[in-house]
């Protein structure tokens, strides 16, 4: 059982930057990770994904050049740096962990591992 606990999340004016953190209680080198984002009333949707060995990176349209997926296997932590965010990132973020691959990492369905979110609000 991997335990994830995230942080970071708060209320930011559009514009402005996030860095959320996702630290395992584990060793998560050997799993892909990836965060995905739920806002209310919406299905919850995939944000970035990184696989165990950082070779593939995905991000989905909405956030690619602003979001950028890392991690740190030593200190067993994931991290998303948010920039220039918008209103329309506000949602509940999730960081998730399995043995799932390629495209399969942007399909919630195939994490095995989920922390139990972190709110970020951006206002106008």
């Amino acid at each position: 059982q991997v335990q994830l606990v995230e942080s970071g999340g708060g209320l930011v004016t559009a514009g402005n930057s996030l860095r959320l953190s996702c630290a395992a209680a584990e060793r998560t080198s050997s799993y892909a990770m990836a965060w995905f984002r739920q806002a209310p009333g919406k299905e919850r949707e995939f944000v970035s994904a990184r696989s165990w060995n950082g070779l593939t990176i995905f991000y989905a349209d909405s956030v690619k050049g602003r979001f950028t997926i890392s991690r740190d296997d030593g200190l067993n932590t994931l991290y998303l740096q948010m920039n220039d965010l918008k209103p329309e990132d506000t949602a509940v973020y999730f960081c998730a962990a399995g043995t799932t691959k390629r495209l399969s990492m942007m399909t919630a369905g195939r994490y095995e591992y989920w922390g139990q979110g972190t709110q970020v609000t951006v206002s106008i």
